[in-house]
């Protein structure tokens, strides 16, 4: 139960953060012209295209180098990293679909930058920044190898935790764990699914 309790929490915050960190860096990417843009998603697309081990490898390399501590904080750090580029490749497509015109109606009606954002712009890019969010939540949930190589020897994530049970022999509890989680997502999948279709119907 601890090593759920930890998984969940690394996958919420990670989500959470990355999907802050990776919004902000879609909007700056969608203002660049048009070579930096381009540079700019190569790099993003880096990380998803390289294997899990070579991030794991090059995360750990770098706390190591940097002389930071293994534990809690460091595989935090390390989902945020690996989960940022899922947020911009969700948010991009929907920032290319919205008419800049009408943002900078807003402006022109008296509306300042920050609330033309969150009146006009934020409600258009929500689905994107959903889908990114629960994206991550799901990949950062999923995560061994990178976990595997930036955690501590006091922190366990259930992927590590039932790696390390595979050697022992699996317990019967982590057989029903397993069930509920693979309902819990299923259902949050479906859940998902269904209010994207009622949104494209209204």
């Amino acid at each position: 139960m601890k090593a759920l309790y930890t998984t969940l929490i690394i996958a919420f915050l990670s989500a959470l953060i990355s999907t802050i960190i990776g919004t902000a860096a879609s909007l700056s990417i969608n203002k660049m012209r048009k070579t930096p843009r381009t540079i700019m998603m190569s790099i993003t697309n880096i990380p998803m295209l390289n294997a899990d081990i070579v991030t794991g490898i090059s995360l750990m390399l770098i706390f190591i180098a940097l002389k930071y501590t293994f534990g809690f904080a460091s595989v935090l750090l390390s989902h945020i990293t690996f989960n940022i580029p899922y947020v911009i490749l969700s948010v991009m497509p929907k920032l290319k679909q919205i008419n800049q015109s009408t943002y900078e109606a807003a402006q022109d009606l008296g509306a300042t930058p920050l609330y033309a954002f969150y009146k006009v712009v934020f409600p258009d890019l929500f689905p994107g920044i959903l889908s990114g969010f629960f994206l991550a939540f799901t990949m950062s949930l999923d995560d061994f190898v990178i976990t595997h190589f930036t955690k501590g020897p006091e922190i366990n994530t259930l992927s590590t935790k039932i790696y390390t049970e595979v050697r022992k022999g699996i317990r019967p509890e982590m057989y029903a764990l397993s069930t509920l989680m693979f309902v819990s997502v299923l259902l949050l999948l479906i859940f998902v699914n269904r209010r994207g279709k009622t949104s494209i119907a209204l």
